[in-house]
């Protein structure tokens, strides 16, 4: 029997020393290294996304505003199979079907629950796009910065530089206040478990990946001795920091 290649993940560099930042690329990249499923990571600038899913085969994500197709990462293409998936959830649940003699990510009983939960906590993140699309802005590389600001700002019709967009004095305390609310919901949540710092407990799943795909994003762009996220650290006793400390052997970029 032949041995099992490395499943090719395809995501977004950055400038950074960690390479890694999208937080959608990075819900992925938990699974894999909690599953601990070889893989490798492609690197895709922002320009050649389209053109990276359409020679793989992947399907579009979702669609633009003029009804075209938007193709997103992550993608992910396994040699041993032939699949090409998109989409974080999708990848997920691709991952848990076809390598099942890993840890699960969806105990017996948990899928409609973890859905619920998730499209939840997805709908509270509305207000951060103010704080995080400069801070993104600022991280990437020439191609990819050149295009994630002529795509933004086309669709939000105004600068999304730092100058221009980051919120400032009265504005920036009630929108960063608002979003410490948002996640004061999802702790309340998490708190009703008598015990254990995951949305399960004591066992990790897949949406305390979602939950951390989000919170390594945050600390990544704004960069882990800002104001921003030294403050987001100290949020709710401390859980979002912890949750990536928690998860911290999985973190490994491969």
């Amino acid at each position: 029997m032949s041995a099992q290649q490395e499943i090719e993940l395809y995501d977004i560099p950055s400038k950074l020393p960690i390479i890694a930042w999208s937080p959608n690329v990075w819900k992925a990249r938990y699974c894999f290294n909690y599953k601990k499923i070889p893989y490798k990571t492609i690197w895709v600038e922002y320009p050649d996304i389209q053109s990276t899913c359409k020679r793989l085969g992947a399907e579009p994500t979702s669609t633009n505003s003029d009804g075209t197709p938007l193709y997103t990462l992550p993608i992910i293409r396994d040699p041993n199979t032939g699949a090409v998936i998109s989409d974080s959830p999708r990848i997920a649940e691709y991952l848990e079907a076809n390598y099942p003699d890993t840890p699960t990510l969806y105990p017996p009983g948990t899928h409609a629950f973890q859905a619920a939960f998730l499209d939840a906590f997805e709908d509270l993140h509305l207000k951060v796009s103010r704080f995080t699309l400069p801070k993104t802005l600022n991280i990437l590389n020439p191609p990819s910065y050149t295009f994630f600001k002529e795509d933004r700002e086309r669709r939000r019709g105004r600068s999304i530089l730092m100058e221009d967009f980051y919120p400032k004095g009265q504005e920036k305390e009630e929108l960063w206040k608002g979003w410490k609310d948002d996640w004061a919901v999802v702790d309340g949540w998490i708190r009703k478990n008598p015990s254990g710092d995951f949305v399960f407990g004591e066992t990790i799943t897949w949406a305390d990946l979602v939950i951390a795909g989000w919170v390594i994003w945050m600390r990544i762009v704004f960069g882990v001795d800002s104001e921003e996220w030294k403050d987001m650290a100290t949020w709710h006793g401390g859980r979002w920091s912890k949750l990536l400390d928690n998860l911290s052997e999985y973190e490994a970029i491969h």
